[in-house]
């Protein structure tokens, strides 16, 4: 039996289905028909092709993961379809995630091959050039070969898929992996042809690449050799394509970073074209890219001189008058680098700074802090340009800039002010535009470079002592020394140099020490790390305002280096210890360390001078005490205790003195009978006890001062009376030095050295003193260290230039340079001088010649 149903039954009917729904249609994309799919496809594009919404709807619908399978389909139109559906969804972003996700950059690419449709190429290459707009979808397309078949389709026919591969070829280049492929690819040349395109989007997207890949030397290279400037120069020269003009000037100045290039189109007057070209546009984007270019290119010597030679300074100066701020600003930063060609500062001497001082008066402050960089480089080492800026009236705008909110435009200003105070004609100038008061307020900037800038603009204008005097009054220097404090390092050098400029006034230098200068420098100077030169020359600077402590921690003082009352030397002291002040070493009680030495010739015992000591006084070489007061202690040392047995019966004048007299009056009664040596003692331990009399008498409230030394005192009187009237140096120096050992004991025998007994004599002036402070003048019996320290201290007062070194084991001496003697055939000439060191102990006032067998004995034996 057969079915009463035909064979043909089972065939299904062809149904012919219309629907309104996305959905619907989404659906069909799962379907096993190549028509439906085809179908399905092509009503979707037309979907998406209406906006963002529809795009935004596909993908809540889930199409985009049936159509990557669709990609890969066997049916031709199908996968047409696919890709251009694909070339619209990939400009939504959440698809470009997604598409990452699904990883269809292989299947994408695969359309590029060559055997494929046009329109396939369209839009795969339209769906790579909107995916390669993200970092990580670049990647893929690289990892995945897809940089080639892009070089590839740069030359297809059709003009919507060179512009699409351009694009992505474009976005690729960004990253350094692929611009080193491109050159490898050889691009060069097929980018170069789509500047022919009659396409301006092609042209420009074809240009932006090349701005992008000449960043690098070897593409530089590549288009020099494929004449890629000819045609960029004639892109330039046609006036039609000036909306190309902006990018072809950015790709020029990169190639102009090429040495050879620049030689190519100076030799073939594309260079003279370009200048003239930015000179004469009217664009402003235009001139504002050419002096990009010329900036760029100028950080090159060689370029820097054939800019010269091209007169680019001309150009330049004409771009600051345009009334555009981008082009002033680029303009003014070509001037800047061209500033390192010695000849185009002079240039611009003439014509160009009043131009950059009326940017200074901008309101915008992008503009004044160009101006003002441009300044600083054509004013640094050119005091020329220096004397030109003040001449242009731009010492006002300049400190006006100083006020500025952008602390570039703050730093630059700084900086020519700097050059400017340089300059001391142009000190008085700086001054009377209050320019300390305005860098005191920069030097608590929080900017470091402001910070450095400012430091340097004082030391460079306090070079004078009003200057260092308006700095000190205006409170200048505690901002300073707070950036010693700075872990910047040109700060750091910067507020060091200027440190040791102001303390080359001494009311400076004390002023810096009590603001813990000297502290945070040795704390630098300690550190390998930190200290330079210009801490190590400040500390030092400093330590010749207190040479106490310099003496401690260097062992040395020149013959520069002047010992005034209050100096004491406590002995050796390692780096980073403190020394402490007189006052608090004075208040402590005697122990066994070493005795603190103290030059000290101030004495308030004696009575004022009259009139006619006043009168009849005259210099007596370098005493910090006034000549008068050394008369005054010559003319009244019986009341002081150090008169002769005939001067010790005249009367006191006043009431202190009469209290003393009558002291010693007293204790004279009670020597009778007794032996010479014990008289002497007894006369010496009078003298010590003067001291501390002297001093606690008067007021309680009386400010400390360091004990008296009348002796020392007196000491002053008798070699500025006997040894500064003697004209030869050599002459003073034996006699000074006779005159030392004379008042520390004498002369002592190498081999009785060890007999003479001054520690016991130390020992007992610091009991009588009750303090460890001993006044040098009270020391009867001093070695090689006492004697050292009073023949410097006297030696200071008259004038004899000499040094005082420590040595080890309590050895000290003196350096004193002495003209040598004339040798033969040398005739209208002085010889030079020799130095010698002061034999104080053994033969005293011998000079031995520094280096020779007795001085090295005399220092170190």
């Amino acid at each position: 039996m057969t079915s009463g149903r035909s064979q043909t039954g089972k065939k299904f009917d062809p149904l012919t289905i219309e629907s309104k729904k996305a959905a619907t249609v989404v659906l069909m994309l799962n379907s096993p028909e190549e028509e439906i799919l085809a179908k399905a496809c092509e009503a979707i594009y037309r979907f998406a092709l209406k906006g963002e919404e529809n795009k935004a709807t596909l993908l809540e619908l889930g199409a985009v993961e049936p159509l990557t399978k669709l990609l890969t389909h066997e049916d031709k139109i199908v996968r047409r379809n696919a890709t251009m559906i694909f070339g619209i969804l990939a400009s939504n972003n959440d698809v470009k995630k997604l598409l990452r996700e699904l990883d269809v950059m292989n299947s994408v690419i695969a359309q590029l091959a060559p055997e494929e449709e046009v329109v396939i190429h369209e839009f795969a290459s339209l769906c790579l050039a909107n995916m390669s707009a993200e970092y990580t979808s670049k990647v893929q397309i690289f990892a995945q070969g897809g940089l080639e078949p892009l070089i590839r389709l740069l030359g297809s026919s059709d003009p919507d898929v060179k512009k699409n591969s351009i694009e992505c070829i474009y976005n690729l280049a960004q990253d350094f992996q692929c611009r080193t492929a491109l050159q490898e690819l050889n691009a060069i040349p097929p980018i170069l042809d789509l500047l022919k395109s009659e396409y301006p989007i092609i042209q420009l997207l074809a240009l932006k690449t090349l701005g992008v890949v000449t960043n690098d030397k070897e593409s530089q290279a590549m288009l020099r050799e494929n004449q890629g400037l000819d045609h960029l120069i004639k892109i330039l020269e046609t006036k039609e394509l000036n909306d190309l003009h902006i990018e072809a000037l950015l790709v020029i100045a990169n190639c102009l970073e090429d040495m050879d290039t620049m030689v190519l189109i100076q030799q073939t007057g594309g260079l003279k074209k370009l200048l003239s070209f930015a000179e004469n546009s009217t664009i402003p984007d235009i001139q504002k890219n050419a002096a990009k270019a010329i900036t760029k290119a100028a950080y090159d010597p060689e370029n820097r001189k054939l800019f010269h030679e091209q007169e680019v300074e001309k150009c330049l100066v004409a771009l600051l008058g345009s009334e555009n701020d981008g082009t002033k600003i680029a303009a003014s930063q070509a001037i800047s680098v061209m500033c390192e060609n010695s000849s185009s500062k002079d240039v611009f001497n003439n014509q160009g700074i009043p131009q950059l001082i009326q940017l200074l008066k901008s309101d915008n402050e992008e503009v004044r802090e160009a101006g003002a960089l441009a300044l600083a480089n054509l004013t640094t080492c050119n005091p020329a340009n220096a004397r030109a800026t003040a001449e242009a009236d731009g010492i006002g705008p300049l400190i006006n800039t100083l006020s500025s909110k952008r602390d570039g435009a703050v730093a630059n200003a700084a900086t020519v002010l700097t050059n400017l105070a340089l300059q001391e004609p142009l000190r008085g100038s700086l001054q009377s535009h209050d320019l300390l008061r305005a860098v005191i307020g920069l030097l608590r900037s929080a900017n470091a470079a402001v910070q450095g800038r400012a430091a340097l603009a004082v030391a460079a204008t306090a070079c004078d002592v009003g200057a260092r005097a308006e700095l000190r009054a205006a409170g200048g220097l505690e901002p300073l020394v707070d950036l010693l404090h700075s872990k910047n390092d040109d700060v750091q050098r910067h507020a060091s140099w200027a440190v040791m400029v102001c303390a080359s006034d001494e009311l400076v230098a004390v002023e810096l020490c009590r603001l813990g200068a000297l502290d945070i420098l040795e704390e630098i100077n300690l550190s390998v790390s930190r200290k330079n030169k210009y801490s190590e020359a400040a500390y030092n600077k400093l330590l010749n305002s207190n040479l106490s402590l310099k003496y401690s921690q260097t062992g040395y003082l020149s013959s520069s280096n002047i010992i005034t009352d209050g100096f004491y030397d406590y002995g050796r002291i390692n780096p980073g210890t403190k020394l402490l002040p007189l006052k608090e070493l004075s208040l402590q009680e005697p122990s066994d360390l070493r005795a603190v030495l103290l030059i000290n010739s101030k004495c308030d015992v004696s009575p004022p001078p009259s009139m006619e000591d006043r009168s009849s006084d005259t210099g007596y070489g370098r005493s910090i005490s006034s000549s008068s007061s050394l008369r005054r202690m010559s003319r009244e040392k019986a009341n002081a205790g150090f008169a002769s047995p005939t001067e010790e019966k005249s009367e006191p004048t006043s009431g202190r003195n009469t209290v003393l007299s009558k002291s010693a009056t007293k204790e004279k009664g009670s020597r009778k009978g007794r032996g010479k040596k014990e008289e002497e003692k007894v006369k010496e331990e009078e003298e010590v006890m003067l001291i501390p009399k002297v001093i606690g008498e008067g007021s309680l409230k009386k400010e400390w001062c360091p004990p008296a030394d009348p002796k020392f005192s007196l000491y002053v009187y008798e070699v500025t009376r006997t040894i500064l009237p003697i004209t030869n140096i050599k002459e003073q120096t034996v006699a000074l030095a006779k005159y030392v050992a004379e008042k520390m004991g004498g002369p002592i025998a190498k081999d009785k050295l060890h007999e003479f007994s001054w520690e016991l004599h130390i020992s007992e002036l610091k009991f009588q003193l009750k303090s460890n402070v001993v006044p040098i003048g009270q020391i009867k019996k001093g070695i090689f260290y006492h004697r050292a320290l009073l023949f410097k201290a006297l030696a200071d007062r008259v004038g004899i230039g000499c040094s005082l070194a420590r040595g080890e084991y309590g050895r000290a001496w003196n350096e004193v340079r002495l003209m040598g003697k004339s040798r033969k055939g040398m005739t209208g000439c002085l010889p030079p001088p020799e130095v010698y060191i002061v034999d104080l102990m053994f033969h005293p006032g011998e000079l031995m010649k520094l280096k020779s067998r007795e001085a090295e004995l005399y220092r170190f034996l």
